[in-house]
């Protein structure tokens, strides 16, 4: 298995060409071809319509995003050009978490930002990085809005718990894995039994002995916290311990009427990943 074809998610945003420079890397290191889709927030025309003098406001930022489109699509080839990979430029005229989502589909990874809170550009709408997780059906590789990540997964940390979205998670990451100098399997122990009970096996053996079948170097490494909203902050500290380059974990959560629903690992590291998360559902 290898990411043959990775899409990655463009906007206006000031991390827009920094998060171009990873997919440009990572489609270099896995020989991949590179889809630039660029899906912007939209606002409803028709709430500008209703309004007394404001459908030539919307004219105008209508304008606006078109011209944008086109630097950030003549950027997109020349680095194309520049990295000598293959690509294609696509600028759906729908809502973005359908058509980050829709396009997902046809790829083996999809690179998107984490929202920056202090640039208005990196919103897309509400809960769009979230519903992307959930409903890409591929794995999600999300750059943190600071920093500079050009090759991530060189050391890899695995959250693992042992459920179905982290197993997802490991076997999506497998490319990464195969190709890092050592990858770290973490569990953290929410119950407060203290850590594995005896006649048991050590928590996340399992695991790392299925990857290192497949020639990954793995180490196994354990930690407790008192609640499920406390391991996210756990595991980001035991990445920051290790030096982790890249979080391989399970993207936990449903969607429900008109809302949307995180478990409290997600949630954390959503708001405050500091090194490349890849999520997988």
């Amino acid at each position: 298995m290898s990411y043959k074809t990775i899409l990655v998610h463009l906007d206006s945003s000031v991390r827009a060409h920094p998060r171009l420079e990873t997919a440009l890397q990572l489609a270099k290191r896995f020989d991949a071809h590179l889809i630039g889709l660029y899906a912007v927030f939209q606002p409803n025309a028709r709430a500008f319509n209703v309004m007394a003098g404001s459908a030539g406001y919307y004219e105008v930022q209508a304008a606006m995003r078109r011209e944008q489109s086109g630097a950030i699509e003549r950027l997109f080839h020349a680095e194309l050009k520049r990295a000598g990979v293959t690509g294609q430029w696509i600028a759906p005229n729908e809502q973005p978490d359908r058509a980050v989502s829709r396009h997902a589909r046809c790829a083996d990874l999809v690179v998107a930002g984490q929202d920056d809170p202090g640039d208005p550009e990196s919103y897309i709408g509400d809960q769009f990085r979230e519903n992307v997780v959930l409903s890409a059906g591929t794995p999600v590789l999300l750059v943190p809005y600071t920093g500079f990540f050009p090759s991530p997964g060189q050391y890899p940390m695995i959250a693992w718990d042992a459920g179905r979205e982290a197993a997802r998670a490991v076997h999506d990451a497998l490319p990464f894995l195969k190709s890092c100098l050592c990858a770290t399997i973490v569990t953290i122990d929410t119950h407060g039994t203290g850590g594995t009970p005896d006649g048991e096996r050590i928590a996340g053996a399992d695991i790392a002995a299925c990857i290192a079948r497949h020639g990954v170097k793995v180490e196994v490494a354990s930690g407790t916290a008192g609640t499920d909203a406390s391991a996210g902050d756990a595991l980001l500290s035991r990445a920051a311990d290790i030096g982790a380059d890249l979080i391989v974990m399970g993207g936990y959560g449903h969607a429900r009427w008109r809302e949307l629903v995180l478990g409290g690992v997600t949630r954390t590291f959503l708001a405050s990943m500091t090194v490349p998360v890849l999520m997988s559902h």
